[in-house]
C-alpha cells in the first residue's frame, strides 16, 4: 500500500519550479550534445535568473551561465545574490 501511494503521488505531484528548472537543464544537456547554440544559453540564463527573482534579489547584471564540458557537460551558472526575499 506504502509503495503504491508513493507511486501516486509522484504521477500526480504538483510542477515546482525547481522540479521544471530541472527539466529545463535535461532540455540543455540533449541540446547541448546536438550543438546547442548562444541563443538557447542567453535563454536559460534569463529563465533561470527570473525563476529566482522569485525567492532571492539577484545582481543581474553579473550572471554569467555557460555549458562546460569534462567527463560530461554541465551548465555552470555564477548568480550574485544580493539579499533574500522573506
Amino acid at each position: 500500500m506504502y509503495k503504491f501511494w508513493n507511486l501516486l503521488k509522484k504521477i500526480f505531484r504538483k510542477r515546482t519550479s525547481g522540479r521544471i528548472a530541472k527539466e529545463r537543464l535535461q532540455i540543455l544537456l540533449v541540446t547541448d550534445r546536438v550543438g546547442c547554440n548562444p541563443y538557447t544559453t542567453e535563454a536559460i540564463k534569463k529563465d533561470l535568473i527570473k525563476v529566482l527573482s522569485k525567492y532571492i534579489d539577484v545582481d543581474k547584471e553579473k550572471c554569467s551561465v555557460e555549458i562546460c564540458h569534462d567527463s560530461i557537460p554541465y551548465l555552470l551558472a555564477n548568480i550574485p545574490i544580493k539579499e533574500v526575499k522573506v
